[in-house]
């Protein structure tokens, strides 16, 4: 009878000791949630620095070739 009971003890603490992990695994993926919002946002951002560094070395490029244009055709 004694055996038994100290059975159920282990298998108590055992549980007990999965519940914690449980929970802390939980508080875990909580606290590493990302709202999508956020992400599209920062994405947006920096596809509008991309485009604007395109756009300016597109214009140089541009403004180079009349340049070079114009000084060869005089």
């Amino acid at each position: 009878m004694k055996d038994i009971l100290e059975n159920n003890d282990n298998i108590e603490t055992s549980t007990d000791a999965v519940d914690s992990e449980r929970s802390s695994y939980s508080q875990k993926n909580k606290i590493n949630r990302v709202d999508i919002n956020i992400l599209k946002s920062k994405l947006e951002e920096q596809q509008s620095r991309e485009f604007k560094k395109n756009l300016i070395i597109f214009s140089f490029c541009v403004f180079l070739l009349a340049a070079i244009g114009i000084y060869l055709s005089l």
